[in-house]
């Protein structure tokens, strides 16, 4: 294995091991807040994971956009991704639970 080669496949399982923890972290304060709010349901879900994409996700990626010049589209695109995942989440933890 080339070097160059080694050391993407580190960077990979990096990236994959964080990817994977920070979606097991926003699962349990997905789920957290599912809990507090004494409710279950898919509505639960949809509004548990809107407001942590509101007051986590969103105040903290729209950085770049507002003080580095970024475009919209790629805050839009960025943002929406994490915006449909915590929704999921929270659905499906809604009605896990």
């Amino acid at each position: 294995m080339k070097p160059s080669a080694r050391l993407m496949a580190r960077n990979l399982t990096i990236t994959t091991v964080g990817s994977l923890l920070t979606s097991w972290i926003l699962a349990h304060a997905l789920s957290f807040a599912n809990a507090f709010l004494h409710t279950s349901g898919p509505a639960t879900g949809v509004m548990v994971g809107w407001f942590n994409w509101l007051g986590f996700v969103a105040p903290v990626t729209i950085g770049p956009v507002l003080w580095e010049g970024k475009p919209w589209l790629l805050w839009i695109i960025t943002s929406g991704y994490y915006l449909v995942s915590l929704v999921m989440m929270g659905v499906i933890l809604a009605l896990w639970a």
